[in-house]
């Protein structure tokens, strides 16, 4: 996706604001004696908002709550206040009560269509997705949430490409690592074998140890041996004398 493309997408998650057509429609009685104070707090915090004030229009918005705290004109206006301040994950509570109070179709609509925005500033594609999708149910003629929608559905589509590359290099890593950990075990044993084998050989030269029982044994047999060799080198040197006989000329 060029980066021309990127900046388009990113014009049309845009706010569709609904302060100053939903001002319209409030009761000009003062039914509950606070009601002329909830629309200046409104209104004051609209012109805050269109100055690009978004903090002082956010305080604006929750002194009219704090009037009325059912109101979706002050709720959604606050989720955009919110949502101008990057304030993103309050933004979505204020935009998912406004769309859940909202009992015109067209203004859900742009509730949702908000609630998608601030679910895809948080890269949460599939929760914009659904989000542009239920604005679509309330308003299927709005252009500026089917361009979202495709842009999201794009999204979401090269994030599942992305995991399947990241799941095939895991598990790549993985195999590469069981076979260097394969190659390191036999090298390992092709450098222990040689040292086997030289301490086999060692053990092969060292004399046997005997005990003392077998040293004594092996001492009188030589002893024995050297009596029996000592009586038969006598008797053949007395057997020489006998046999020396004179040669007859």
């Amino acid at each position: 996706m060029n980066k021309l493309f990127f900046l388009l997408i990113i014009c049309f998650l845009g706010l569709q604001l609904n302060g100053q057509n939903l001002l319209e429609n409030i009761e000009v009685e003062d039914k509950m004696g606070g009601m002329s104070d909830f629309r200046s707090y409104l209104r004051e915090g609209n012109r805050q908002f269109n100055a690009r004030k978004a903090d002082d229009a956010e305080r604006s918005y929750r002194r009219a709550l704090g009037i009325d705290e059912k109101s979706d004109i002050a709720t959604f206006n606050l989720g955009s206040a919110l949502y101008r301040q990057e304030k993103y994950e309050e933004a979505v509570r204020e935009f998912e009560k406004a769309a859940s109070s909202a009992t015109d179709k067209m203004e859900r609509a742009k509730a949702y269509h908000n609630l998608g925005n601030s679910h895809l500033q948080q890269m949460k594609v599939q929760e914009s997705i659904q989000a542009y999708k239920q604005a679509l149910r309330n308003n299927p003629n709005d252009l500026d949430t089917k361009y979202n929608l495709s842009y999201a559905m794009v999204l979401l589509q090269q994030q599942e490409q992305n995991q399947d590359q990241q799941d095939n290099q895991d598990n790549q890593d993985n195999q590469d690592n069981q076979d260097q950990q394969n190659q390191d075990n036999q090298d390992n044993q092709d450098d222990q074998q040689p040292q086997d084998q030289k301490r086999e050989e060692d053990q092969q030269q060292q004399p046997q140890q005997i005990s003392p029982e077998d040293a004594q044994r092996m001492l009188d047999a030589i002893a024995q041996d050297e009596k029996e060799l000592l009586e038969k080198l006598q008797q053949k040197d007395r057997a020489g004398t006998r046999q020396n006989i004179e040669r007859n000329w």
